[in-house]
């Protein structure tokens, strides 16, 4: 098998786990192949988990986690998961959006591939989006942090009484100095330099 013949059965095989054939028409269960068709709020509601109410994603999911006992799961894979109940929400409502002539019964069949074959998908989706969302945080708050030191430092310099203290200080550090240097100087300058001189001669 050559390397074109390769990528195309890749193709092949990545739209099969992607879409669905119902009433002889393709439907696509990866909502990201939707994008040339939504504007960037729709973009941003579908990207960013946190858009559905913690209600609305809680009595869901038996729907697509069936064999899950959520007691047993810890915080963050609590989170991960009722992100990804979110997510094949988005995208039924999506689909549904996009094909207005699909039954209940068809779209249930879509539900079902979906919650097969998109469940890891959305799951490694959602981490990566926390991910990016945790370093953009960091990132924010480290520039927070500069900026509230800076402007901390900015405020006590201009400050009248702190004006005051340090000006005196800073004169006294400057004839500090200067004295310091002054008394090297004159140091170099009084220091007698005895040049050694050798005398040669032929006995």
């Amino acid at each position: 098998m050559t390397a074109v013949q390769q990528q195309d059965f890749q193709l092949q095989r990545r739209l099969q786990q992607d879409s669905i054939k119902v009433a002889g028409k393709t439907i696509y269960i990866n909502p990201f192949l939707y994008w040339r068709r939504f504007d960037s709020n729709t973009d941003r509601w579908l990207r960013e988990p946190g858009q559905l109410g913690d209600d609305q994603i809680k009595i869901n999911r038996t729907r697509f986690y069936p064999e899950l006992d959520w007691n047993y799961l810890d915080d963050e894979e609590k989170e991960i998961k009722d992100a990804s109940v979110e997510m094949f929400l988005k995208s039924l409502d999506l689909i549904g959006t996009f094909h207005p002539e699909l039954s209940a019964g068809q779209l249930l069949e879509v539900e079902r591939k979906m919650a097969i074959t998109k469940k890891r998908s959305f799951e490694r989706w959602v981490e990566k989006s926390f991910r990016r969302r945790f370093q953009q945080e960091s990132r924010e708050l480290k520039r927070f942090e500069r900026e509230r030191f800076w402007r901390t430092w900015r405020e006590w310099l201009a400050d009248e009484t702190t004006q005051k203290a340090v000006v005196p200080l800073v004169a006294i550090i400057f004839l500090a100095g200067f004295g310091g240097w002054s008394f090297g100087v004159s140091n170099v300058n009084s220091s007698p330099y005895l040049m050694p001189t050798e005398q040669t001669g032929i006995r």
